[in-house]
């Protein structure tokens, strides 16, 4: 193998290292978490607003607006949660859930929820998830020209093709690392087999506890607790319309008995229960 690939390989490795440094992080003590946030490290940006706004529709804040979007209704309430704030000051109009999330003041919230999670070692800062990805991008790509500029041929081509394997195996692997690092799923495992969901809204009657299963399970949780306002809002599936409105009134095709039908939990539900819907 000519001795240029060699240097290709190490530069690739190198590469892999400092990728390898961003990428790792310290879990710090931290209190207990909001639902925003646990929501946040679940589905991310869109997940930790519909928890936002399932607060503020408990308050009356907030209701389903027309074609299966969200649009105030009044005040924020007494909330000084930013992330609430963020998305009710954001609701200057109707606005389907995907477009809602990308607004300013919602995004900045977000933002800050976030940048607070990976001070706790829960999430990766962006910043260096970024420069991470983009170096163990350029590895494969050190490799290949590697490869190319120095051209070997017969046993030194195969023994550069071994070689140069691993460190594109091994960007290939962390390229596929989420944000959210091991503490935070750990967490996430932990709370849902203290909190599994349950089986009929009628068992939950802390709004907060159906904030928490929101923010643990997602659409099965709306689906079971919330069932007009999440379908009627767009807030199950794809939901809203990029332009700010919805298509339809959204769509879920979860869990197997967690449909919107009349045969589903949401159905089933009724009144009554931790829900306001």
């Amino acid at each position: 193998m000519p001795a240029e690939m060699w240097w290709f390989i190490g530069a690739a490795c190198g590469q892999l290292l400092c990728a390898v440094v961003l990428l790792k992080t310290r879990s710090q003590e931290r209190g207990e978490l909001a639902p925003q946030a646990l929501a946040l490290l679940r589905g991310g940006r869109r997940a930790a607003v519909t928890v936002a706004l399932v607060a503020l529709h408990q308050r009356g804040a907030v209701a389903a607006g027309r074609r299966g979007t969200i649009r105030a209704n009044g005040g924020p309430g007494r909330t000084r949660d930013p992330v609430q704030l963020g998305v009710h000051g954001s609701l200057h109009r109707a606005l389907g859930i995907r477009v809602l999330a990308t607004q300013p003041k919602a995004r900045r919230a977000v933002d800050a929820l976030r940048a607070e999670l990976g001070g706790a070692g829960l999430v990766r800062p962006a910043g260096r998830l970024r420069a991470a990805r983009t170096l163990l991008a350029c590895a494969p790509a050190t490799v290949l020209a590697g490869l190319l500029l120095s051209e070997p041929a017969g046993a030194g081509l195969a023994l550069a093709l071994v070689i140069g394997a691993g460190p594109v195996a091994a960007a290939l692997f962390l390229f596929r690392l989420p944000a959210t690092t091991g503490a935070a799923r750990r967490l996430l495992r932990a709370l849902r087999e203290r909190h599994p969901l349950p089986a009929h809204r009628r068992e939950v009657t802390d709004g907060e506890l159906v904030q928490l299963y929101v923010a643990l399970y997602g659409d099965p949780a709306l689906a079971l607790f919330l069932p007009r306002f999440s379908r009627d809002g767009g807030l199950l599936g794809r939901g809203g319309g990029e332009d700010g409105h919805a298509t339809g009134r959204g769509w879920y095709t979860g869990w197997p008995g967690w449909g919107l039908g009349d045969g589903g939990a949401g159905a089933a539900g009724g009144d009554g229960g931790g829900g306001t819907d």
